[in-house]
């Protein structure tokens, strides 16, 4: 096929974990052709689940990229993870596509990572189409779901079919557009289709649906809304395209209907991938700056270069494989490219399409797809290529920061060496994860989103890289922050026989609101501080902020001005002004006073009604508060916010109270203050641990 960017979609399929989004994926790749036979997830042999961690879990965990082709389109699909601990890789993901599929179970319906993921995608702005699987599932309820996405999520959910039947009589849908019913033949799986007319039992239903579906892209199109009001009937096409305009434009949901598993409303929501969700073409220029200035990119083949690496991976035959999404230009294997945020320009090796782990490889990345490079040594997830005689650096990818800790150490000392490439070409791959050695016990920490995050990083250091390691318990990521506001004067003063040290600063500390991170503002007048030392400064008190003077945890949201100082034109030096304002800024937090932060997790509990007075009894043991307290169906969802601290173990303890029919959630909702009682013994633990070692 040639590249005709109009007829090209980047899309992305996310949802909860057990939507069902890798069942989708792998009838995709079926239906299209791709593939001559369906993996399945729970047997092991899912295309797109290809790491072995994936397969024996039956759960997604790295996304995996895809091109395949529909009805003269080129399609390439991005099938993310539905785990919290891994939503680094739907972020990711929803940076570089134009369009997502969202996901949602019949029974299910719209659960807290749906509202996670749902909330990604409106930040970058990506036009979505929504499928409700699993309409074979006891209690499918595809109304119920309609309703919950347009009450849960704020959307205009337009449904274009409608099931016909539901649980174990579901037979096929109803093509509102057309008017017509699609029934899956049993005989054969569901593989073949017959067109028929409208059951009678579902004309009323149906023409209902299909008038509130009319009425909805009549607003799109004037000529549509006067053949609308006069009665006439509008073309599919004309339809189809005022529909397009809305779901590109961000005010429709399209949703659709079907059964993956039995391979009922793939290809109808195939269709609805070309009908209704953007080529590279139909959406706005990509913006970045170049010297402070503002950049534009359409996406053609002859505008300059800009692409995207999105992620990066180790792999074992090439070595470092880097995901890119070509925004504007033509990417070339062989020729050399500017790496703009870095300013190192990186000769481009091989250039491949991806199938899950499968590389194929091509002369040319275009405008508007997605790929993978090998050579780029020094390029990391969040980078961008570009032309170099027209440089842009594009926005880049902005991740959450890692909330558990875990020591670990290789079980045998000769292999340190490989414990250490293997922690550096993980944490390459994920900016979720976090290495860091520990100076005063001589251990190695890593940090990451989750439990499961650190035991599936653990697991691969031992079959990717070789290293067996010993590991601690997981830590809770705790954080440091100032209470109050103060003003330090700090010298450094050693005067030697040659040159000396001599630094002198005046420093403003006062706290920053919640989720600033670190402010810092040169407020010296006069050149009093020569503005050479100024950064070294800065990067003094960055160090220092690495290991907080409380507790030696890391400290946050702290705003910091250098009001004065003064310097000696032998004796100073950058050195000396970093080793200054690291001091200074520490004596300034203990005057400032140091309060203990933890992460505290938006909580979700699904429970039977018998067993909601025992999980609520629970959840105020380990610190929670209920927030709310939602009945959907014969079960309650308990929503509540506990510190991360106390949810360690919470798997075992709610399968025992529940019967093992109870399920939770949780992610990430923002850093709270430790209680003082807490905090103190917080800190003694830690100190005679550290004394211990």
């Amino acid at each position: 096929m040639g590249h005709d960017i109009a007829k090209v979609r980047n899309i992305g399929i996310a949802a909860h974990i057990d939507a069902g989004k890798t069942t989708v994926t792998e009838r995709i790749l079926y239906f299209t052709g791709r593939t001559h036979r369906i993996g399945e997830v729970d047997a092991g042999q899912a295309t797109m689940d290809w790491m072995p961690q994936e397969r024996e879990r039956g759960i997604t965990i790295t996304s995996a990229a895809t091109t395949t082709e529909w009805k003269g389109h080129r399609v390439n699909v991005i099938d993310t993870p539905g785990h919290v601990d891994f939503t680094a890789e739907v972020e990711r993901c929803l940076r570089v596509v134009d369009g997502m599929v969202a996901l949602f179970c019949a029974v299910g319906g719209v659960q807290p990572q749906s509202e996670a993921v749902w909330r990604q995608a409106e930040r970058y702005h990506v036009p979505r189409i929504a499928f409700v699987n699993k309409m074979d599932r006891t209690g499918a309820d595809f109304w119920g779901v309609v309703r919950e996405i347009r009450d849960q999520l704020g959307a205009r959910a337009a449904p274009v079919v409608i099931p016909i039947g539901a649980e174990e009589d579901f037979a096929g849908l109803v093509d509102l557009l057309r008017m017509e019913a699609i029934y899956y033949r049993e005989g054969a799986n569901g593989m073949e289709i017959e067109v028929a007319p409208v059951p009678t039992a579902l004309a009323e239903e149906a023409q209902m649906a299909r008038d509130a579906l009319l009425e909805r892209a009549s607003e799109e199109n004037d000529q549509l809304l006067e053949k609308y009001l006069a009665g006439e009937l509008p073309s599919v096409e004309e339809v189809v395209a005022a529909l397009r305009k809305a779901t590109v434009e961000g005010r429709l949901i399209p949703v659709l209907a079907g059964s993956a598993f039995r391979n009922k409303g793939v290809r109808r929501l195939l269709d609805a991938v070309v009908d209704f969700l953007p080529s590279p073409a139909d959406l706005p220029a990509v913006v970045g700056t170049w010297a402070d200035k503002e950049e534009e990119r359409q996406a053609r083949d002859d505008e300059p270069l800009s692409a995207l690496a999105f992620k990066v991976q180790a792999d074992r035959h090439v070595g470092k494989l880097t995901y890119l999404r070509v925004y504007s230009g033509v990417l070339r294997g062989g020729e050399f490219v500017l790496n703009a945020g870095r300013d190192k320009r990186q000769r481009i090796g091989r250039l491949f399409r991806m199938h899950a782990d499968h590389r194929e490889p091509v002369e040319e990345l275009r405008a508007g797809e997605v790929g993978a490079a090998v050579g780029l040594g020094d390029t990391y997830t969040g980078d961008t290529l570009a032309n170099e005689e027209r440089p842009i650096v594009l926005a880049p990818i902005e991740f959450p920061a890692p909330v558990v800790d875990l020591a670990i150490a290789p079980a045998r000392r000769t292999d340190s060496d490989k414990l250490g490439r293997g922690l550096a070409d993980l944490s390459a791959e994920d900016p979720t994860f976090v290495v860091r050695p520990n100076a005063e016990t001589g251990d190695v920490v890593i940090s990451g989103m989750g439990e499961l995050h650190l035991e599936i990083i653990v697991d691969r250091l031992r079959r990717e890289f070789g290293v067996e390691v010993t590991t601690g318990q997981p830590q809770v990521a705790y954080r440091e922050t100032v209470i109050g506001a103060v003003e330090h004067e700090g010298k450094l003063v050693k005067q030697t026989g040659g040159h000396g040290q001599y630094a002198h600063v005046v420093l403003r500390v006062v706290p920053a609101g919640p989720g600033a991170g670190f402010e810092f503002t040169n407020k010296v007048v006069g050149g009093r501080v020569p503005r050479e030392y100024i950064p070294a400064v800065e990067r003094g008190i960055v160090e220092a902020m690495a290991e907080g003077p409380y507790a030696r945890f890391p400290m946050v949201d702290v705003h910091v001005a250098l009001l004065d100082g003064s310097a000696h034109d032998v004796d100073s030096s950058e050195q000396a002004f970093r080793t200054c304002a690291a001091a200074s800024f520490r004596d300034a937090c203990r005057r400032a006073g140091i309060r203990l932060l933890e992460p505290v997790m938006e909580v979700e509990v699904t429970v039977p009604e018998a067993d909601v007075g025992a999980v609520l009894g629970s959840l105020a043991a380990r610190r929670g508060r209920i927030v709310a307290l939602e009945p959907k169906g014969k079960t309650q969802i308990v929503h509540a916010e506990v510190p991360l601290a106390a949810m360690f173990g919470y798997t075992t303890e709610i399968r025992g109270l529940t019967s093992g029919r109870g399920e939770f959630s949780m992610r990430f909702a923002r850093y709270e203050a430790v209680p003082h009682a807490l905090a103190e013994e917080i800190v003694a633990r830690r100190n005679t641990k550290d004394a211990g070692s």
